[in-house]
């Protein structure tokens, strides 16, 4: 990319909030319902209905509100955003629009060893719209189903400032936010899901300029590496644009994941296009500075406590520390194990080492893995005690993965016991030292890799199995002895 430009970028992150009913009636949130069966006739939007406020919405507001260091309102009120688009019945969104719920907050992100705040303009409660579904891509589409059972699901919209400056800045935004909505209770926060989406406000500008340069909206970027090609791609578009004596246009682009570039969906509306006014079906909300300190009071551990508990406590560094607090689930399963195996950092080894590596590979979350903390941890005191080596625990633990069956039940199956009995290794180390001899020598002649050799003999005779530390220990004894 042109190094003579500079990428401005501002994140709108829209978070399905976790509560059972919609935000204004009294229909089922849950995901994956056959297509309108959750709806009535206000998520519906037939004429006259009147919405009212889920209580249960306001505070996951204000406690993500707290978790993104926000000033919580005292005095809010919802608005009508009027547009018309085939998903929203009543051709008005209800949302909030001068006067959000939260405002001036801020997050911060780590990029290449270095510490950056991102600023949070607002977050605000409105409604979902409900769902298009194609038949192919929506550009390509020839015609489009509507789903309602999206309707009125309960929404905060985080909007963040104009702070980030590059692609991978954005995701790390987007991945920190991520997890402190998680820890914060707020939401399931599934991409899969829609349930954590994002659009993405990408304009470019000669460095050193301080103006802004006009800048394009890419909408429902639903994973981190679709919000970071289509961020890079965006970028790109725009500079060879103007390199090339074009001029940018303000639109909305879509993310074209198949081909990989941004296509131009329409002119991007601003706020005075919406004609928003105060909605007259509900009043505006006053929210109380003692029960916004009764959350304060309950809230749950967020990531960057957590991750200074693991550092203080386990003297875990802050790389490991960032990994194990990335979902509460994730941090649940370490703290279970070190509480009966005290040695956190091989349990953080192994977390993030074989248990990322099946969780990535099966697409999976770790409250979806089949085994236990008290699983990982057997393991662990079974390659403490000899019983197995750390090779052989790798099989074990990929068995457990996907067996969920207990670490001493696989090494029965399997046949898979250590051998540490000295006796039975110190007839295979004889045999194989003396069919060796030339190797011997040469170990005797200050050739230590020749240890190495020896080692592997008796491993291989012993199908594995053997104890690697006290063969190593029984042949140096033995050929120091000789």
């Amino acid at each position: 990319m042109n190094s003579d430009f500079e990428v401005v970028i501002g994140l709108e992150v829209h978070v399905e909030l976790k509560t059972k009913t919609k935000i204004f009636c009294s229909c089922s949130t849950e995901f994956g319902a056959e297509p309108n069966t959750q709806v009535c006739p206000v998520c519906s939007g037939f004429p006259g209905m009147l919405p009212v406020l889920n209580r249960k919405v306001v505070e996951y507001a204000i406690r993500a509100g707290l978790a993104l260091n926000c000033e919580i309102a005292e005095f809010c009120k919802f608005d009508r955003k009027n547009y018309f688009y085939p998903d929203l019945p009543k051709a008005y969104q209800i949302s909030q629009y001068d006067l959000p719920i939260c405002k001036n907050g801020y997050v911060e992100i780590e990029v290449n060893g270095e510490k950056k705040r991102i600023g949070i303009i607002r977050a605000h409660m409105e409604e979902d719209a409900g769902k298009l579904v194609h038949q192919g891509t929506i550009t390509s589409t020839p015609f489009s189903l509507v789903d309602l059972n999206r309707s009125g699901v309960p929404l905060l919209e985080i909007v963040s400032a104009p702070d980030l400056r590059s692609a991978q800045e954005a995701r790390a935004y987007m991945e920190k936010l991520r997890s402190i909505l998680l820890f914060a209770g707020v939401s399931d926060c599934k991409m899969q899901e829609g349930s954590l989406r994002c659009d993405a406000n990408v304009s470019v500008r000669p460095k050193g300029q301080k103006e802004f340069g006009v800048r394009t909206e890419i909408k429902n970027l639903n994973s981190f590496k679709a919000l970071e090609k289509a961020i890079e791609y965006e970028a790109r578009r725009q500079i060879e644009a103007i390199e090339d004596g074009e001029e940018i246009v303000q639109e909305t682009r879509t993310w074209d994941e198949e081909k990989q570039v941004t296509r131009s969906m329409r002119s991007k509306e601003e706020a005075h296009d919406y004609r928003y006014f105060p909605d007259p079906d509900l009043p505006p909300l006053r929210i109380s500075r003692e029960w916004v300190e009764e959350i304060r009071r309950n809230m749950p551990e967020l990531p960057e406590q957590a991750k200074r508990r693991l550092m203080e406590n386990y003297g875990l560094s802050a790389y490991d520390a960032d990994i194990i607090t990335l979902t509460p689930d994730y941090l649940a399963f370490f703290d279970e194990c070190v509480r009966f195996y005290p040695d956190a950092k091989t349990v953080a080894n192994w977390m993030m080492g074989e248990l990322n590596k099946y969780l990535n590979q099966n697409n999976m979350e770790i409250n979806e893995i089949k085994f236990k903390p008290a699983h990982l941890v057997a393991m662990l005191k079974l390659i403490d005690n000899g019983t197995i080596s750390g090779k052989m625990a790798k099989t074990v633990f990929e068995e457990m993965f996907n067996t969920g069956k207990e670490p001493e039940v696989i090494i029965k199956e399997k046949g898979m016991e250590q051998i540490s009995d000295t006796g039975a290794l110190k007839a295979i180390i004889e045999e194989v030292i003396k069919n060796n001899p030339k190797v011997v020598e040469d170990y005797k002649s200050g050739k230590k890799k020749a240890l190495g050799f020896l080692v592997g003999q008796v491993m291989k005779e012993t199908k594995g199995q053997a104890n690697p530390a006290l063969v190593n220990e029984l042949l140096r004894e033995y050929l120091n002895k000789e």
